[in-house]
């Protein structure tokens, strides 16, 4: 089965990253290329990446008749936003609630757990037509 993690994360937390130590973020990143190269190893990881803040974000809307209305960011008052996400080939659900648990472990200021809100969901096929 397919699944989805997407990771959240808080507006303040994000901004709170330019206050950690050179190795504080290292090792933030660190953990992320690693468990990256664990699911690649296992042959889990389809895809995986990191997204831009929301302040860079345009939010598109267009209808065949009109030209497209382009706006910044996904809302004004954006306090969390999709950060990042993982596509996994796993067996089981179990499987991508394990991985997500692992992701939500990233560490954070003074190497503690950032318990990141890493939502797993299961990527829908197309509907048997016939």
């Amino acid at each position: 089965m397919k699944y989805m993690l997407t990771m959240q994360a808080r507006a303040k937390d994000w901004e709170s990253m330019s206050s950690w130590t050179p190795g504080e973020f290292k090792a933030h990143i660190q953990f992320m290329m690693d468990l990256n190269a664990e699911l690649s190893s296992s042959g889990e990881l389809l895809q995986a990446e990191g997204l831009d803040v929301p302040a860079n974000a345009r939010v598109v809307k267009a209808t065949q008749a009109d030209a497209p209305i382009v706006s910044d960011g996904p809302f004004a008052e954006t306090k969390e936003f999709l950060a990042g996400f993982w596509i996994v080939q796993v067996p089981s659900l179990e499987r991508a609630t394990a991985i997500a648990a692992k992701a939500s472990t990233a560490p954070g200021p003074g190497g503690k757990p950032m318990a990141i809100p890493i939502e797993v969901r299961q990527v829908g096929s197309v509907p048997d037509m016939a």
